[in-house]
């Protein structure tokens, strides 16, 4: 998978967390996963079209999804991912994944995302529309997220 297609989805969290004040975005490992992506607990699904294809998963464990619903909140307490959580992080995905967009856009790459699809609960699965899928492990002040991106 060519960086230049992969480096704007990890520079739209240093873009667009800090908009939630958030302060620090630190990229940690970077490997491939197989096909299917295991479940940590919340699992944000966007389709790509365009001069790429395929999907991207943002996925973190339910107290992180908490943690990050309860900060773009302005601070309110988050005690169970309910509606409106869930609404924010997944405005979070489509934010992430639309300046993402914007930064492909710029280096001549056209994409369009589809609406979010969140998933969250234990044991379960996504399984990617190709065998390698990059992995992208991200701390948002000190939150753990990953960015699984599959691209044909």
């Amino acid at each position: 998978m060519d960086v230049k297609v992969v480096n704007p989805f990890i520079n739209s969290f240093s873009a667009v967390m800090p908009q939630f004040g958030f302060e620090r975005v630190e990229k940690k490992e970077v490997f491939v996963k197989g096909r299917v992506i295991k479940s940590s607990g919340v699992m944000l699904i966007l389709g790509i079209v365009g001069d790429i294809r395929g999907n991207v998963i943002y996925s973190m464990d339910i107290e992180s999804a908490k943690k990050i619903a309860s900060k773009m909140m302005m601070g309110m307490p988050v005690d169970e991912l309910n509606d409106m959580a869930q609404s924010a992080i997944s405005e979070l995905s489509n934010m992430l994944t639309a300046n993402a967009s914007i930064n492909l856009e710029n280096i001549g790459v056209n994409i369009n995302i589809s609406t979010p699809s969140l998933m969250y609960g234990k044991d379960f699965e996504a399984k990617m529309n190709t065998d390698k899928v990059l992995c992208v492990e991200i701390l948002v002040d000190d939150i753990p997220v990953e960015i699984n991106i599959a691209f044909e």
